[in-house]
Formats: C-alpha cells, structure tokens, sequence
C-alpha cells in the first residue's frame, strides 16, 4: 500500500514519495507565544504528531521542525497590557504550549526555533529578494512585491487583482502596492530591534518560516504544515517568498481544519476558548488527545462537553480490553501488527475515523476471545489493538500515560493512608462520645472532596466530584 495525502496546493490526495527514501521531512507552524493554549491552538500539534507517528511505524526516519513565533506585534500588544517585557510574555507562554503538547502526548519536535534566534537567517533571505527585484526598501522597511510574483494566489486558490491591503499597520504609505507585504518593520520607539542593512528594526510574520525551514529542512522539502487559517496570507506569502528566492520549498502542503464552538473557529477574539487546564477538569489529557485524533484531520471538529465526554467512554473500553492483558510485551514493529483494514485507512489520508472502527471491531473480537477461552486469539486482538494505538500516541501501557497512571495510583495510595488515618481518629472520637471532633473531622474530609457514609459494619468514603 503507498501512503496517499490531501496536498493543499494541487486540491487533490497524492501518492506521498519523500525527497529522500526513508526520510521524511516536515515542517509545520507552531505557537505565536502571546496568551495561553486553547483546545483548538492544540489541534495541529496532534494532527502532525499522529501523521509523525505513522510514517514512523512504516519505518520512515522523520525530522519535524516546528517553529515559535517570540516576536510579534500581539506579543508587544500583551506585553504592554501586562506591563511586563516582550521578552518575558514570550517565555511564560512558549512555557504553556510546551506543557500543553507534552500532556497530550506529543512528541517533541526534531527542532523547536524561535524566530529571534534566526534574525541573520532572516536578514540574508530578504537579501535575496532584493538581488531578484522582488522586494524593495523604503523607510526603513522592505516589502514583498506581489506584483513581481506571477504565481502569487495559486496556494489559496486567489486571483491577486481581487486581493485587500496586506494587513500591516494601518495608515501605511510606504508602500508600492497596498497587497505587498512587510519583511522588515522598522523600529519604532520602546519596541524591540535588531541591527540590518535597511537599520534597526524586526522581522515581518511571514518572513520567519521561510527561513528556518530551509535553514533546517534544506531548501526543498516533503511537507509544510498547520491550519487552514494559515494557508492565506501566512502559507500564501510564504511561498511566494520563497520561490522569488530561488528555493523549490515544500513539495506538499497539509492542513487540518478548526475545532469549533458554537459554530464558530475557536479563538480568544470571539470569547468561546476552551483552555487546555479546564477542559481537563473533565477528562484525562488521553481522552482529550483521543477526541482530537479521532476526527479526521481536515474535517471541522464541533467542541463540547457532551462530545467529548462521549468519546472518552468509547476510549475507555479500548483501554479497559488492553489492561486485561497488560502483562503481555509491547510489540515492536508497529506496521506488521496493525490490521490490513487499519493501514488501508491511516494510508488513505490518515483515515483515523475508519482506523479507529477498525481498533474498536479488533477490541470486541479479543473480548470476545478471552470469553471463550481463546488464548491465542486474544493475545493476536490484543497485540493488534496495543499497536493500533501506538500509533494514534494513546496506548495507555505505554509512557507518558503509564509513568502518570502510576502516579496516581502513588497519590491515591498516599491519600487513602491519610483518610483512613482521620476515619480512624473520627471513630475514636465517637467512642469518646467527642461528638464536636468527630463532625469537625467530618467537614475537614467533605471540604477536601471526601465524602463518609457510615455503615453498620464501619465507615466508608469515596471522593467525590464537584459535579462539572
């Protein structure tokens, strides 16, 4: 079977052949580090991830870059409503996203860049725009000529004629054509600056992934990634830059779609952002992963409690079938073990709703086993199923999600010594007919989440939730 994906800039599925047999590079667009993580800012971390994960399994050696944007105008905007540095508003931040990628299980990246370490890579690709006449300074700036790009529009499927402003600072007059773009920004006051040829200032949006990709993936590539907001201006102007330079760039381009609310993309902006940490009051970081996995990846996902509640109990049978054999080896070679069915559709355009239909058949069929008394099926199901999950990053025998399993089993451990501890100080205060004590240590348990029934035959207690 030949891996097949969705390429962006054809609107067509594509045999996937990488430049270079058995290596696979991808670079995909990470966090602008000015406020913390949403549900739908981690979508493409997942999405990649699991595409990584795949082509893994299939015995690629694959190197991922995925970039931090450190320096932005929003960054600035925070800052000064913060009334703290660029600087530090950019490392709280970047600090955030990397926890939330690393809860959901996502392997780190090959490379991680911030645009301010890559100011001479920057400055250098601008220069060659110049050479080529598709950029011109002015005031301190240096534009993008859109004009002087033929083939500008053919990512985003836009007729150049029928294009607005670039969205530069308002009441811009520098500019040749209000469509051309900002390389560079000229310092302003109070804002941060580094030394060019055209004087002190700092690097436009587009211009970053331009040349870090090609700094760390060469100048052409297999795959450019992230979300469908980014194909216009950000991936658009990317490219057109990069052509102009004289880079072939990326060969395919990929794009998962929004995770939603009410209707509506997910944004701080309109004031339906789910943030990771609360969204985790109600399941486990696996079941949130696992909910953003299963959709396919360029299909709209519609967040809501009851969605992703509903889909945590359907995980939980997954993982409730591999702990019945949890005994038993991980497998090795993922590929080999996955079911005919689940490769034909993690090939077809990562198909994970099909493969997951497959993961599920596979779990009713070693139950079903084990029932019966089939050791041999069962352990077949269950090396299936354990390899099925490997690949959507959420085998839960496997770290992180093990190492976190065992510390709560420690936690809880630690928590039902020290209840027992108080049930028993309570039980002597009854005695002692200490009534006052006795209720004193019963509300002390109950506003720690504790709740105690006493039976005929002793105390019993379970934590309790707060009802969200």
């Amino acid at each position: 079977m030949t891996l097949r994906l969705y390429d962006t800039s054809t609107r067509s599925v594509r045999d996937f052949v990488p430049l270079q047999e058995g290596r696979v590079s991808v670079y995909y667009c990470g966090a602008t580090v000015q406020a913390s993580p949403h549900v739908g800012h981690l979508r493409p971390g997942v999405v990649f991830d699991v595409l990584r994960r795949w082509m893994m399994a299939r015995g690629y050696d694959v190197t991922v870059c995925r970039n931090v944007t450190d320096i932005d105008d929003k960054i600035l905007l925070k800052a000064a409503q913060e009334q703290r540095p660029w600087w530090a508003v950019a490392q709280h931040y970047e600090r955030e996203f990397s926890h939330a990628y690393e809860i959901l299980g996502c392997l780190p990246p090959t490379v991680e860049p911030r645009a301010t370490g890559h100011i001479p890579q920057m400055i250098a690709l601008i220069g060659r725009l110049l050479d080529s006449g598709a950029a011109y300074a002015v005031g301190g700036d240096v534009y993008f000529s859109v004009a002087s790009y033929p083939d500008y529009g053919q990512l985003s499927r836009q007729r150049p004629d029928d294009l607005q402003a670039a969205a530069d600072p308002a009441g811009d007059v520098l500019k040749r054509d209000p469509r051309d773009f900002a390389l560079w920004k000229a310092a302003k006051p109070g804002e941060p600056a580094w030394e060019s040829p055209w004087g002190p200032g700092r690097p436009g949006w587009h211009l970053e992934c331009s040349a870090m990709a090609v700094y760390y993936l060469g100048e052409q590539f297999d795959i450019h990634g992230g979300g469908i907001d980014l194909i216009f201006p950000h991936h658009e102007n990317e490219l057109a830059q990069s052509k102009a330079a004289g880079d072939p760039f990326a060969r395919y381009w990929l794009h998962n779609s929004w995770v939603t609310a009410a209707g509506e993309k997910m944004g701080k902006s309109l004031g339906n952002a789910l943030a990771v940490d609360e969204v985790l009051k109600h399941v486990r970081p696996v079941e949130l992963r696992y909910y953003l996995a299963a959709a396919h990846y360029r299909s709209t996902l519609e967040f809501s409690y009851e969605s992703v509640t509903e889909s945590a109990v359907g995980f939980r049978r997954i993982s409730a079938f591999l702990q019945r054999l949890a005994g038993e080896p991980l497998p090795a070679a993922l590929a080999s073990e996955c079911p005919d069915p689940f490769v034909a559709a993690m090939d077809d355009d990562l198909g994970v709703p099909a493969a997951v239909a497959v993961i599920f058949d596979t779990v009713r069929v070693g139950n079903g086993a084990i029932e019966a008394g089939d050791e041999q099926a069962a352990r077949r199901a269950w090396r299936s199923v354990s390899a099925m999950c490997s690949v959507l990053g959420v085998n839960p025998l496997e770290d992180p999600w093990r190492s976190r399993d065992r510390e709560s089993e420690q936690a809880a451990t630690a928590l039902s010594a020290l209840v027992e501890e108080l049930l028993a100080a309570r039980q002597q205060a009854r005695a002692d007919r200490d009534w006052a004590q006795a209720d004193a240590i019963r509300d002390r348990l109950a506003g720690a989440g504790v709740q105690i029934e006493d039976r005929p035959t002793g105390p019993v207690w379970a934590v309790v939730s707060d009802g969200r």
